[in-house]
């Protein structure tokens, strides 16, 4: 499955690799990698890819899960699709309350002690989703675990994510990626520790220009 999704992902430009002429993310730090997984919404193939193995994740490792939550706004598509897989009731997490209305953060009906898996579109240092697991436990939900399309396998998100104590599944990662862009000839094998390299300490700018 982790091969799958990569090759998935690389295929419709989710996943773009260009550790010769790096992005800028907001925060200023220079990166190989760029992802964007809304763009598995409009490849049907990829889509249905994603969406069952998301629905095999959590019917693997969260058979009792009562409801799934996305996150706002890149996670709803995906929990709405594979709650209508597992035929299950599905809300999403706003990233803040409504100032509006009845002011709600969290959209669906969800009660008190109810088991929940958190689906989420990608998990870097882990802030957003960890946000939304808190928001969840406020509300008395009893989160099992968090299941994502992929994740960068930070430092910073693994640390945070264990001291929330907050188990994520990713259907594919960084190093993944990296293997298959290699096979398929996307990127140099030779770039692959590079990109390692990054993914260890984004602040450190010395793989570029090797």
């Amino acid at each position: 499955m982790n091969k799958a999704v990569a090759k998935g992902l690389l295929s419709i430009g989710a996943v773009f690799l260009r550790p010769d002429e790096p992005f800028t993310w907001a925060s200023g730090i220079k990166s190989p990698i760029y992802c964007d997984n809304r763009l598995t919404l409009t490849a049907p193939e990829v889509r249905t890819l994603i969406e069952s193995s998301l629905a095999q994740k959590v019917k693997e490792l969260y058979p009792e899960c009562e409801v799934l939550m996305g996150t706002s706004t890149a996670g709803i598509a995906h929990a709405a699709i594979t709650a209508h897989m597992l035929d299950m009731p599905m809300g999403y997490v706003r990233s803040g309350a409504k100032d509006h209305g009845r002011q709600n953060q969290i959209e669906g009906k969800l009660l008190p002690g109810q088991k929940v898996v958190v689906i989420e579109d990608l998990i870097s240092t882990g802030g957003s989703v960890l946000e939304v697991v808190d928001v969840l436990r406020e509300a008395g939900a009893e989160v099992l675990g968090v299941v994502s399309i992929f994740t960068y396998g930070m430092q910073k998100g693994l640390d945070r994510m264990a001291a929330a104590n907050v188990v994520n599944t990713s259907l594919t990662d960084f190093d993944t990626v990296c293997e298959v862009a290699a096979e398929i000839g996307y990127i140099k094998p030779e770039d692959i520790e590079r990109l390692k390299k990054f993914r260890a300490n984004p602040s450190d700018e010395s793989w570029i220009n090797k």
